[in-house]
C-alpha cells in the first residue's frame, strides 16, 4: 500500500534496529533528534538507501529521557507499538486505505506524538482505525470531521522535531481495532505486562502495507 511519497520499494528502504539490544547505538543519545539522525543517515547511506523502516514490538532506550514516558511502578513504558518510517521532514504521507477522519489532536508536550491523525476505515467484516503520528502542524489546519479520503490522497506531512513531539523526522504508523474512547491520540508504547493486550489491539502495521 501507498503511504509515503506514492510508495515505497524494498530498494527505498531499510530495516532500522533502534532495539536495546543494538550495540551500535552505544555511542549515541538517541533520545537525541540530532544523534537519532545521525544515526539514521550513517545505516542509509551504508545501504544506499533513501528511508528507514522498523520498530514494531522494539524494546527501545528511546523513551527514557522524556516525562511521558514515565515508568509505571517497576516497569518501563519502552515496548513500540507502531511502525515507523524515517523520511526527511516534510516529506508526504498518503492514505494507505481508504476511510474517514475520526479525530486528530496536536500532542504537543515533549515525547508525544505531536500533530497526530487517526483515521476510521471500514469492511465488509470489520471497523479498525489508523493512527500517524509526528507530523507537520500544518497538517492538522485543513482537516475537519468525518472528512474522507481516498486510497493514495494526500493526507499530511512530517514534522520537525521542533513540533513533532522532539523526534529525528519520521511518520509513527499504527493500527487500532479498539479504539475505546480515546480521540486525536492512543498510546504508542506500552509495558512488558500491558503486552498481550496490546499486541492483540495493535497487529502488525505491515498487514497493510506489505513492505516486507
Amino acid at each position: 500500500m501507498p503511504i509515503i511519497n506514492g510508495a515505497i520499494s524494498t530498494n527505498d528502504f531499510i530495516k532500522l534496529d533502534l532495539s536495546v539490544q543494538n550495540e551500535e547505538l552505544l555511542p549515541y543519545d538517541i533520545s537525541d533528534p540530532a544523534q537519532c539522525q545521525a544515526y539514521i543517515d550513517l545505516k542509509l547511506k551504508e545501504k544506499r538507501a533513501q528511508m528507514a523502516l522498523g520498530g514494531y514490538l522494539e524494546v527501545r532506550n528511546l523513551y527514557r529521557s522524556s516525562p511521558n514516558f514515565a515508568s509505571e511502578g517497576p516497569e518501563e513504558r519502552n515496548i513500540h507499538l507502531g511502525l515507523d518510517i524515517w523520511a526527511a521532514a516534510k516529506t508526504r504521507v498518503l492514505v494507505p486505505w481508504e476511510g474517514k477522519i475520526h479525530s486528530f489532536a496536536n500532542n504537543n508536550s515533549p515525547g508525544d506524538y505531536g500533530p497526530t491523525i487517526i483515521l476510521e476505515h471500514k469492511t465488509q467484516k470489520l471497523v479498525f482505525y489508523t493512527l500517524y503520528g509526528h507530523l507537520s502542524v500544518e497538517s492538522l489546519e485543513r482537516l475537519s470531521a468525518k472528512q474522507y479520503f481516498n486510497q493514495g490522497e494526500l493526507l499530511a506531512t512530517l514534522g520537525t522535531p521542533e513540533e513533532n513531539g522532539h523526534y529525528a523526522p519520521h511518520l509513527h504508523f499504527q493500527i487500532i481495532l479498539d479504539l475505546m474512547d480515546f480521540s486525536g491520540d492512543y498510546p504508542g508504547v506500552c509495558t512488558k505486562s500491558q503486552l498481550d493486550y496490546y499486541k492483540n489491539n495493535c497487529p502488525n502495521p505491515n498487514i497493510l502495507l506489505k513492505l516486507y
